[in-house]
């Protein structure tokens, strides 16, 4: 029998194996963390093929970065995805606005079948995001970013009073979440698949909103604000649903008031300030463009 060949094989395997481990141990791991106790021999197994198909991808990890990196740099499409700063927004925002009117329609449903605020507030917090989503998409689409600075100015600023205006939504949504105690409850798995996405939201929003400052661009700006202030919603949502869905019993509800009052507050405060000061700095902007224009003449 020769080890070597089959040592090779399993730590080598074919990419097509390699693929559809992923969705086998995947479902295997969860199916098996439900209904199976995690000492049994059905989770051991689970547990030892979700190691083995996370140990073969880190093996082939470096091959698939060479493999992106051609990809990359001789593709011409992956090249013009690259180079083409405004067709990377057009298409995040097109991809946002479709999620944000798809949820604002759904959540307004509910509210009317269930005859309750809470579906509307959060149908208004997402429309509005759509809203101004749906504006900046249509000046990128006329317009070259860069080119009409008075006229993406005045959509920065438009986005900035939006900011407060959804505000008020969510300080609805705070105060049913803090008052009423409503939260989201899911299942342990899902929650923790709903933090890993937040937190990679937050994180990528973060630096978007950093990047994209090199640009001069204020339909830039507002895209990537708004995607900071929805990662920065979600944020609290999550924690609402943590708290609901890992509370085993020892948390009194005026802790967790507190601390979804306490956020909740901190992520107001942070949109206030974010939509003020867009709507300063545009005013200021827009003030020094028309003093040139008058000192032109």
């Amino acid at each position: 029998m020769d080890f070597k060949r089959i040592g090779k094989h399993l730590l080598f395997p074919h990419i097509a194996i390699m693929v559809l481990l992923i969705p086998f141990a995947t479902v295997f791991l969860v199916y098996s963390m439900i209904n199976f106790s995690s000492d049994s021999v059905a989770a051991i197994i689970s547990y030892v093929i979700a190691f083995y198909t996370l140990m073969v991808w880190c093996i082939k990890l470096p091959q698939l970065i060479k493999f992106f990196k051609t990809v990359k740099n001789e593709n011409k499409y992956a090249k013009i995805w690259q180079e083409d700063t405004r067709l990377r927004v057009k298409v995040s925002l097109y991809g946002t606005l479709v999620f944000n009117s798809a949820y604002a329609v759904f959540q307004f449903g509910l509210g009317y079948f269930h005859h309750t605020f809470w579906y509307y507030s959060l149908a208004l917090y997402y429309a509005l995001l759509a809203v101004m989503r749906f504006f900046l998409l249509r000046h990128t689409k006329k317009h070259i970013p860069g080119t009409q600075m008075k006229k993406e100015l005045i959509k920065y600023r438009a986005c900035g009073i939006i900011f407060l205006i959804m505000n008020l939504a969510l300080t609805t949504i705070i105060f049913f979440m803090v008052y009423w105690n409503r939260t989201f409850v899911h299942h342990k798995i899902t929650t923790i698949a709903m933090a890993a996405y937040t937190f990679t939201s937050l994180v990528v929003a973060i630096i978007n909103t950093v990047r994209y400052q090199k640009y001069n661009s204020p339909v830039y700006s507002a895209s990537k604000a708004i995607s900071l202030a929805s990662a920065c919603v979600s944020i609290l949502t999550l924690e609402a649903t943590m708290l609901t869905t890992f509370d085993d019993g020892t948390m009194s509800i005026v802790t967790r008031r507190i601390f979804l009052a306490t956020s909740g507050g901190a992520i107001s405060v942070f949109i206030i300030a974010m939509a003020v000061y867009m709507i300063i700095q545009s005013n200021k902007k827009l003030k020094l463009i028309k003093e040139s224009k008058e000192f032109l003449r």
